[in-house]
């Protein structure tokens, strides 16, 4: 990828651009001069955006702001494609219906794939981007995610976060990401962690920690839990040691507590907060092709 600038001569005021892509006027005296900065796929060949879901229009919107030259249709201009995030329904259709086999048909055979969990047979002879594998990225999906569970828990409980008892088993990016919203909220928050070394960091930024192991032994005293760990820790029988009103809300990859009263909730960030993540499918695009 390579950036394209445009080199502007203004008098006698000169123009710049804020986060929201609007021009603004200001007075000044003398010549001014600034680039304009966009990015484009190699070859000036365009991207196409494929994606059929709410976060993957506000992707393509974004994208025209930061000067990504799109494409309407696929067809021999395309150089990249851009696929929903993840990008693969469970019987391995494309989310946005379809087969990617009819999509890359229709594009040139060198075009770059860009989406998320792209292990896809079709896709082997192809260069793949999954967003899904870019480290910034996942950190920065997590803390959407993160907000979404704080979001659907505020719906479900009778109650404020403030000096609520929760539970947040795991520590991975979306257990930091929960620990700092809900420590800041002010909530009374306990973290489920295996490792000692991950429970003292807990004990050190303030919250609560607890062995895993051991999490099931006061499962009554807590009204929201939440679940990020991507294996089954807490039976149905263990969860009727909850209190009545206790939301929980499951937000592995793969279940990790069982039962009817179990909020499963995954792939929030498109479902509940499009745009963040249609912004962050945008930034991560450009970002990645800068680093090209």
């Amino acid at each position: 990828m390579y950036k394209s600038k445009s080199l502007h001569t203004l008098h006698p005021f000169f123009f710049h651009y804020t986060e929201k892509f609007r021009k603004i006027k200001h007075q000044q005296r003398t010549p001014c001069i600034f680039w304009q900065e966009g990015v484009m796929p190699m070859d000036g060949k365009r991207l196409y955006c494929a994606g059929g879901t709410a976060a993957a229009r506000y992707a393509g919107e974004y994208l025209r702001h930061f000067y990504v030259d799109l494409a309407e249709r696929p067809g021999s201009d395309v150089g990249a494609v851009l696929l929903d995030v993840p990008s693969f329904a469970p019987d391995g259709t494309l989310r946005m219906g379809g087969s990617v086999e009819n999509l890359l048909a229709q594009l040139p055979p060198d075009v770059t794939v860009c989406g998320g969990n792209l292990d896809h047979p079709a896709l082997d002879n192809y260069r793949c981007i999954d967003f899904l594998k870019d480290a910034q990225y996942q950190a920065e999906n997590a803390y959407i995610t993160a907000e979404c569970a704080v979001e659907i828990a505020l719906s479900y409980l009778p109650m404020t976060l403030r000096q609520c008892p929760v539970l947040v088993i795991g520590w991975g990016r979306i257990g930091k990401c929960l620990g700092q919203i809900l420590h800041a909220l002010g909530a009374d928050l306990t973290v489920a962690a295996r490792k000692d070394a991950d429970r003292a960091m807990c004990r050190g930024l303030g919250y609560a920690a607890v062995d895993t192991a051991r999490m099931a032994e006061t499962l009554g005293k807590y009204r929201l839990i939440l679940n990020t760990a991507p294996e089954r820790l807490l039976t149905k029988e263990q969860l009727a040691q909850c209190h009545p009103d206790c939301v929980k809300i499951d937000l592995a990859s793969r279940t990790g507590m069982e039962g009817d009263s179990v909020i499963v909730a995954r792939g929030l960030p498109g479902v509940h907060m499009p745009e963040s993540s249609g912004r962050l499918i945008a930034e991560t695009y450009v970002r990645l092709c800068r680093e090209e």
